[in-house]
């Protein structure tokens, strides 16, 4: 085997240094390392993907998506450059293009986790979360079906104790899940033939009280089918989705932790077909779910940067050991408009402040198994107190889907849950 050429071994050990600026986050540093390589050879390929990485990192997003569309250009199988792409053209909200992007790292490789998970992320934000469920499961299977991939048993105490629970109920029903040593798995959650969500039974009487009330609040029992309850019943039991740890006491699940399944893609698409006026074009943008602690709080005054709310419960009722209460408390104040993501979902005392000065009043809406509350995002809101039984099945469990854009949000952008 030959020695390289000194050209060749320069090159090399220019890529090195700019390699070792860009892990220590020396992003100027980086920079001047990769412009060296590029301008002796504006081919090198490894170095127009990490210059774009390093022009991505200082915000120079433009100059990034140029230097990465000639990665691509001068290597067409670089599977990295095309996800780099696809997730800057998203963040800017060029999404048919980030969609072309991530598809093209996935006609590279179909099993490529990262791309998977950033082109489930790319049609969500198009509001085609049917087309996502796939995308986001194949990106978890890989990710947790690997022995200890899944987190289980790391974290809070009471993430523990789930953990535990889960497990053991799990070992009733599929042992061979329950003693993998991975302990992962993701239920079907497959649609239901006909209806997954029961239709109006006000005869829209209920969307023409949110048009003309405010605050816009509306409670809706028997949401869903019984069939439609059942199988979401046993996705969230049965599925090991439940990664978030919060210190209040609950666990929380979005779609990039499995929290994705055929059944909810219908019940979002059948909530927007049943409630035109309260959903009219408004695309899903966020969804979670949580699940309780009986001996733990749940989640402090917020709101969500959404235009509407839909949160609803799936816990059987005989599970609440004080019936008027385990649901939601909603004040009539909206959140201020021009305060931010992180001001309104952390508000602490200053939040009470604000209802307390603005004379706010309260709603509360008792918990009842399929019970859904529908309000306009903007309002205040929190987790009201909480008394369930012990044991696995009685566990708190609320769905959160969130439908269009805060006022002033930007269109691309689409924030976690709390």
């Amino acid at each position: 085997m030959s020695a390289p050429s000194p050209r060749a071994a320069k090159e090399q050990a220019e890529l090195n240094e700019a390699l070792h600026h860009h892990e220590a986050r020396q992003w100027a540093e980086a920079e001047k390392s990769c412009r060296r390589i590029l301008r002796a050879r504006p081919s090198h390929s490894q170095a127009n993907l990490l210059l774009g990485r390093i022009l991505k990192a200082q915000g120079k997003d433009d100059d990034a998506i140029v230097a990465l569309k000639r990665a691509i250009a001068v290597d067409p199988k670089s599977i990295d450059a095309y996800i780099v792409l696809g997730l800057l053209l998203q963040r800017h909200g060029k999404l048919a293009d980030a969609e072309k992007a991530l598809g093209g790292a996935l006609a590279l490789n179909p099993d490529h986790a990262e791309a998977q998970r950033g082109l489930g992320g790319i049609l969500f934000d198009q509001g085609r979360f049917a087309d996502s469920v796939p995308l986001f499961r194949g990106y978890v299977a890989q990710i947790y079906s690997q022995p200890g991939g899944s987190g289980q048993w790391q974290g809070s105490a009471h993430k523990s104790r789930h953990d535990r629970e889960q497990r053991d109920y799990l070992s009733a029903t599929n042992p061979d899940i329950a003693n993998s040593a991975a302990f992962f798995h993701l239920d079907s959650g497959g649609r239901v033939d006909g209806h997954a969500v029961n239709p109006d039974k006000t005869s829209g009487k209920i969307e023409v009280a949110w048009q003309k009330n405010a605050p816009q609040i509306a409670v809706i029992d028997d949401l869903l089918t019984n069939e439609a309850l059942e199988k979401l019943r046993e996705f969230c039991w049965r599925s090991t989705v439940w990664q978030r740890s919060y210190s209040s006491g609950y666990l929380g699940t979005v779609p990039e932790l499995g929290f994705a399944c055929p059944l909810l893609a219908q019940i979002t698409e059948e909530l927007r077909a049943t409630y035109p006026a309260i959903l009219g074009d408004h695309t899903l943008t966020r969804c979670w779910a949580f699940k309780y602690d009986s001996r733990l709080k749940g989640i402090n005054i917020h709101a969500d940067f959404a235009a509407v709310n839909v949160n609803f419960w799936i816990t059987p009722d005989d599970a609440n050991l004080e019936p008027e209460s385990g649901g939601l408390v909603i004040w009539d104040q909206p959140a201020p408009i021009d305060q931010p993501f992180e001001a309104i979902n952390n508000p602490g005392a200053a939040a009470e402040k604000f209802l307390q000065e603005s004379g706010a009043k309260t709603v509360t809406v008792p918990h009842r198994a399929n019970r859904a509350v529908i309000f306009d995002s903007d309002l205040y809101h929190k987790t009201d107190h909480i008394v369930f039984k012990e044991g696995y099945l009685n566990r708190r469990i609320n769905i959160t889907l969130l439908f269009g854009r805060r006022e002033g949000a930007p269109a691309h952008d689409h924030d976690h849950d709390h």
